[in-house]
């Protein structure tokens, strides 16, 4: 994807699950912490929900802005949550 903007950025990323389903979680690196959730050291959800793949992420200002995304987004279906996702990545 991409290096972070800045230093304060942290990442609002997607997981999709063995089972279909999409996690949305937040990172300073998301690819170290897909890595976390590949070998079940990530959030209780994805130890019961193995990862299969990570979508993407998009990078915002600092944490505070990452985790009023991430529950945007956790409120979002399934289908929106992958959409904006992309939307975001054409900025």
């Amino acid at each position: 994807m991409s290096e972070p903007p800045g230093a304060d950025a942290w990442a609002v990323y997607l997981l999709e699950c063995a089972d279909g389903r999409v996690y949305t979680g937040i990172a300073r690196d998301p690819e170290q912490r897909y890595a976390k959730h590949l070998a079940g050291k990530g959030a209780r959800f994805t130890r019961s929900n193995p990862p299969r793949q990570l979508l993407g992420w998009v990078w915002v200002g600092n944490h505070s802005e990452a985790l009023r995304l991430e529950i945007a987004w956790k409120r979002l279906p399934r289908c929106e949550r992958v959409a904006a996702l992309h939307a975001s990545l054409k900025l």
